[in-house]
């Protein structure tokens, strides 16, 4: 994790949270100070952190970290005053939005920082198993349909056209997703 984008509606704050990613590891750090332009930032780049100095010029802060919640997989920090932290905490918190306390703390910075890296890449994980379990529902699907256009056309119960599908595919040494293509443009046209 490398990139990350600081929004921060004061100069001051700002630059002691980009010292605090750099000892971090953060060497890719952008930064900016209204939420008006995070959300065209992020529509157009990949940040693996988004740290967010509440107040920002032109809003609170807490919509833009849903929104980036909602709209990427990057990690986000809110930083907002200690005493309304926990009413912050309680609107974001369903979206994965970790909340930091100011005055800031770099021992509790840091394990909210580990936090978030950790439950990323815990998300990923899982965002990338599911795209692998889509793609095989799609292929059974695509499977599915094929047997019945065989059953249609040929007349196959359900079991031969699945065995037939799973003979073609080893003869011929295709994936049975290949021989339910080879089958769906051979009868439906």
């Amino acid at each position: 994790m490398d990139r990350a984008l600081i929004v921060s509606g004061s100069e001051k704050g700002m630059n002691a949270i980009e010292q605090l990613l750099k000892s971090f590891g953060y060497g890719k750090t952008m930064t900016i100070a209204s939420g008006s332009e995070a959300r065209r930032l992020i529509d157009t780049n990949e940040f693996e952190l988004v740290v967010i100095n509440t107040p920002l010029s032109d809003e609170f802060g807490h919509e833009l970290s849903i929104m980036i919640a909602e709209s990427s997989t990057a990690g986000i920090i809110l930083i907002c005053k200690n005493d309304i932290a926990d009413d912050v905490s309680e609107k974001v918190g369903d979206f994965g939005v970790c909340v930091v306390p100011k005055p800031l703390n770099k021992v509790v910075f840091h394990q909210s920082l580990k936090l978030v890296q950790a439950t990323r890449a815990r998300m990923l994980g899982l965002k990338k198993e599911n795209v692998k379990l889509l793609t095989k529902i799609d292929e059974m699907r695509l499977i599915n349909r094929a047997k019945c256009t065989l059953m249609q056309y040929l007349k196959f119960t359900e079991p031969q056209a699945h065995r037939y599908i799973e003979k073609q595919a080893m003869d011929t040494r295709q994936t049975r997703k290949e021989v339910a293509l080879r089958i769906l443009a051979t009868y439906e046209r």
